[in-house]
C-alpha cells in the first residue's frame, strides 16, 4: 500500500480518457482505503428513522402533472446480470409478455406522456458493458413510423457512468488480468450518478432545457414509475433530495435501512456492508429499524449542480468496500477491491432531504430468478398503462435450488412452457433438479424434495393440494 498503486492507476484512468474529476474522486476513495477506513456506522452512532406515508399526503391532481412536466427521469442500467449468469444488460430480460424490462419501462413513460402532457425524458445510466446492447435494443422505439418516438430532442436517451480499476486485495495495485482486460475495470456504483451527469454534460443540458428535478430507479424494478403522485409531494416538499421508503419485511432482514445520524440529526442509509458484526442483530431488528431504501431518488437538478460546484466534485459519500475475484466466474482467480458508493447515501450530504414511505407496489426489485419466478408468474398483471400490478393477495417466498436454477439459461430450460401458478401460493421451496410442464398450480405450502436426479412435475398438476408435493411425474 503506497503512493504506488493510487498512480499507478490515475496513470490507468488517464490513458482511459476519463474525466479528470472522476479520477479526483477515485483517489479521494483510494486514500480513505489505504488508511483502513470500511465505511462502517456503528449502531451506538444512529437512532430509528419516523417518517411520513404518501397514502396520508394530500396531492392535488394539476400539482402532481405540473411536476412531472419538470421531470427527467433516468434509469439506473449498468448491470450485466451476471449473478444470473448473463452477458449483456440486464434490462433486455423478458420479464412478461415477450417484453424485457426496457419494453416495460418504455411503455410506461409513453403512457404517463400522453395522460399528463410531459415530455419526461427517458435517460438511461449505461456502464461501458451495457451501452451498445441497451442502444441497440432503443433504436426500435425512434422508427419514424412511430406515433410516439421514445426520445426527446435535445436530451440524451443515455450517458455513461465511469469506470476504475479494480485493485488487488494484498497491495492495492491495478489488477492485470491478461485473460480478459476488460475484466480489469469495474464501474464504481451508483453513487457515481451525480458525477457522471455533470461530466457528461448531462445535468447542465437538462437544466438549461427548463427541468428542474430528476426521478431516478433501478431498471430491474418495474414498480418504479414515475407517479405524478409522488413527484407532487417531491415538489411540494421544497426538499433537495428525497427517497421512498418501505416497511421492511422479513426477507429485508439482511438488507439496508434508514436511520437518523446522533451527531447531526441527518437522515443516514446504511447498508449491510456498512454493518458490523456485532450490530447484526440490530440490523435484523425489523420492530427497531423499520424502514429499508425503495432506490427510487428524486432530486433537484440545481441543488445537485450546486453541491458539486461547493465540494469541487467529491460528494464525500461513504465508501463500500466490494470484495470479489478479477473474474467473476472464476473464484481461483486473484481477490480485487472493487471501490463502490450508494446513491441513496447522498442523502446524509443535502441539508433538509426528506424520505416517505410508499407501497410495496412501488418496489418489485428482481435480484434472483427466485424474483423472476413470481414477477413472470400470475402473482401480477401487466396492466394497459404497462404498470406491473399485484392481483395475488399476498406473495410467496420462493427459494429455488441453486445449483440448477440461479443462471437465466438453467431457469429458463426447466420452466419451458412459463412461470406455474402461484397466485394461491404462500411457499415454493424447490430442492434438487425439477422441470415443470404447462400449467402447473402451487397451493399454499409446497416443498419438493431432491430425489437424486432430474425430475418433472407432470402438465396441470397442483402442488400441495392433497398432500400433492414430491414424487411427482417422471424423471426428465
Amino acid at each position: 500500500m503506497s503512493e504506488d498503486g493510487l498512480r499507478a492507476a490515475r496513470e490507468k484512468m488517464a490513458e482511459a480518457g476519463l474525466d479528470p474529476v472522476s479520477i479526483r474522486v477515485f483517489a479521494h476513495y483510494y486514500r480513505l482505503l489505504e488508511h483502513g477506513e470500511t465505511g462502517m456506522i456503528p449502531e451506538d452512532s444512529i437512532e430509528p428513522l419516523a417518517m411520513e406515508a404518501l397514502a396520508d399526503v394530500d396531492v392535488p391532481d394539476e400539482v402532481g402533472t405540473q411536476a412531472l412536466q419538470e421531470t427527467a427521469v433516468v434509469k439506473l442500467n449498468g448491470g450485466l446480470g451476471t449473478s444470473m449468469g448473463m452477458d449483456r444488460a440486464k434490462s433486455l430480460l423478458g420479464v412478461r409478455k415477450g417484453l424485457s424490462f426496457l419494453d416495460v419501462i418504455a411503455r410506461q413513460v409513453l403512457h404517463l406522456r400522453a395522460t399528463h402532457g410531459a415530455q419526461l425524458p427517458l435517460i438511461f445510466m449505461n456502464s461501458f458493458r451495457t451501452s451498445a446492447d441497451t442502444l441497440t435494443a432503443l433504436a426500435r422505439y425512434d422508427d419514424p413510423g412511430l406515433d410516439r418516438r421514445l426520445s426527446v430532442d435535445g436530451i440524451p436517451v443515455e450517458f455513461l457512468q465511469s469506470k476504475e480499476p479494480k485493485l488487488r486485495e494484498d497491495d492495492l495495485t491495478p489488477v492485470r488480468w491478461d485473460r480478459d482486460p476488460t475484466l480489469e475495470w469495474c464501474p464504481p456504483g451508483h453513487g457515481d450518478i451525480y458525477n457522471a451527469m455533470r461530466a457528461t454534460g448531462v445535468l447542465d443540458t437538462l437544466i438549461d432545457a427548463g427541468y428542474r428535478y430528476v426521478f431516478v430507479s433501478n431498471s430491474d424494478n418495474l414498480g418504479a414509475v414515475p407517479d405524478p403522485r409522488v413527484a407532487g409531494w417531491f415538489a411540494a416538499s421544497g426538499a433537495p433530495f428525497a427517497i421512498e421508503a418501505v416497511r421492511r419485511t422479513p426477507s429485508d432482514r439482511k438488507g439496508g435501512h434508514f436511520a437518523r445520524r446522533r451527531s447531526d440529526g441527518r437522515i443516514v442509509l446504511r447498508e449491510s456492508a456498512q454493518t458490523r458484526p456485532e450490530d447484526a442483530e440490530a440490523l435484523a431488528d425489523l420492530d427497531r429499524h423499520r424502514y429499508t431504501s425503495t432506490n427510487n431518488l428524486w432530486f433537484d437538478l440545481a441543488a445537485v449542480r450546486a453541491e458539486l460546484e461547493r465540494r469541487d466534485g467529491v460528494l464525500g459519500l461513504p465508501l463500500i468496500r466490494n470484495v470479489k475475484t478479477v473474474d467473476p466466474a472464476d473464484p481461483s482467480s486473484p481477490k480485487v477491491i472493487q471501490i463502490e458508493t450508494a446513491m441513496g447515501a447522498a442523502i446524509e450530504v443535502f441539508e433538509g432531504a426528506r424520505t416517505i414511505e410508499v407501497g410495496r407496489d412501488r418496489f418489485v426489485p428482481v435480484k434472483t430468478t427466485n424474483d423472476l419466478l413470481v414477477l413472470r408468474s400470475d402473482c401480477y398483471d401487466l396492466t394497459r398503462e404497462a404498470r406491473v400490478e399485484q392481483v395475488a393477495p399476498t406473495i410467496p417466498f420462493v427459494d429455488l435450488d441453486g445449483a440448477h436454477y440461479k443462471l437465466v439459461a438453467d431457469f429458463d430450460a426447466r420452466f419451458p412452457e412459463g412461470a406455474p401458478s402461484l397466485k394461491d401460493a404462500s411457499r415454493l421451496v424447490v430442492e434438487g433438479d425439477w422441470t415443470f410442464g404447462h400449467g402447473v398450480r402451487v397451493v399454499g405450502d409446497v416443498t419438493l424434495r431432491d430425489e437424486g436426479g432430474p425430475r418433472r412435475v407432470a402438465p396441470g398438476t397442483v402442488l400441495g393440494q392433497d398432500g400433492a408435493g414430491s414424487g411427482l411425474g417422471s424423471r426428465a
